[in-house]
C-alpha cells in the first residue's frame, strides 16, 4: 500500500510545470490584457484622430487639384497622403481592441508615421518656398532623417520615450535653420509653419510627461497631444496651401 501512495504524488504533480508555461501565452490572458486595456482608455482615445481621417483625405485632393504646376501637384499628394497615414493609422491603433501581435504591428505604423508627416510637411515647402538648389538639400537631409527615424521606430519599437520623442522634435525643428528665408517669401506662411511646429512640439512634449491627465475617463494626456497634432497639421495646412496657389 505504501508503494501505491507514493507513486500517485508523480503522477498528479508531472503536469503543473507544463501548464505554467503555457499560461502568459493563453487566450484568456490575452482578452485580460485587451479588456484591461480598454478600460483604462479614455473614451476620446482615437475618435480625435478618426474624425481628422476623411477631413485631411477631402483636403489634401482640393489641394492637389488646386495646384497649378506639376512639382507643387506632386508634393502636395505627398504631404496629403502623409497626414491621411498619420491620422488614419492612429485611429485604428487607438480605437481598435486588438491581439498583441496586431498592436504591436500598428504601434510600430503609428510611431514610423510620426517622421513621414513630418518630412511629409517639409515637401511642398521646400518646393514652394525655397530656390531649387536649397529645396532639394532640405528634401535630401528630411527624408534621410525620416526613413532613419522610421527604421529606429520600426526595429526598436519599445524604445523609451525620453530617447525617441526628442528625435521628432529635433525632426521638426530643422526647419528653424530656413525661417529667414520663408519669411522673404511670406510672413504670413512663416508664421503659420512657425505656429504649427510649436504645436507638434507641445503636443511632444505632453505625450513625452504624459500631462495634462484632465480627465481620466474622457480626455487624458494622449487626447492633449492628438489635438495639438491636429492643431499643427491644420495651421501647417493652411500655410501650405497658401504657398502652393502663390506658386507659378
Amino acid at each position: 500500500m505504501r508503494s501505491h501512495h507514493s507513486a500517485v504524488p508523480a503522477r498528479t504533480s508531472a503536469p503543473a510545470p507544463r501548464a505554467a508555461r503555457r499560461e502568459p501565452a493563453s487566450p484568456a490572458d490575452a482578452a485580460l490584457g485587451r479588456a484591461t486595456d480598454l478600460l483604462e482608455k479614455p473614451r476620446l482615445r482615437g475618435w480625435i484622430h478618426a474624425g481628422m481621417t476623411p477631413l485631411a483625405l477631402a483636403a489634401g485632393i482640393v489641394l492637389i487639384v488646386l495646384a497649378p504646376t506639376t512639382p507643387t501637384r506632386w508634393a502636395s499628394a505627398v504631404f496629403a497622403l502623409t497626414g491621411v497615414l498619420l491620422f488614419g493609422t492612429s485611429a485604428a491603433y487607438h480605437r481598435g481592441n486588438w491581439t498583441p501581435r496586431t498592436r504591436l504591428v500598428l504601434k510600430r505604423l503609428d510611431h514610423a508615421n510620426i517622421a513621414l508627416v513630418i518630412a511629409g510637411t517639409y515637401t511642398p515647402i521646400a518646393v514652394t518656398l525655397l530656390s531649387p538648389a536649397r529645396g532639394a538639400v532640405l528634401l535630401w537631409v528630411i527624408w534621410s532623417l525620416a526613413v532613419a527615424g522610421v527604421l529606429f521606430r520600426v526595429l526598436w519599437v519599445h524604445a523609451p520615450r525620453w530617447l525617441y520623442v526628442p528625435i521628432y522634435v529635433l525632426l521638426g525643428l530643422v526647419s528653424v535653420l530656413y525661417l529667414g528665408e520663408f519669411w522673404k517669401v511670406s510672413p504670413a506662411i512663416t508664421i503659420l509653419i512657425a505656429v504649427g511646429g510649436a504645436a507638434y512640439i507641445v503636443g511632444a512634449v505632453c505625450y513625452g510627461f504624459k500631462r495634462p491627465k484632465l480627465s481620466r475617463d474622457w480626455f487624458g494626456f494622449h487626447e492633449v497631444f492628438h489635438v495639438l497634432t491636429v492643431v499643427g497639421f491644420t495651421c501647417h495646412f493652411v500655410g501650405i496651401t497658401m504657398a502652393v496657389l502663390a506658386a507659378r
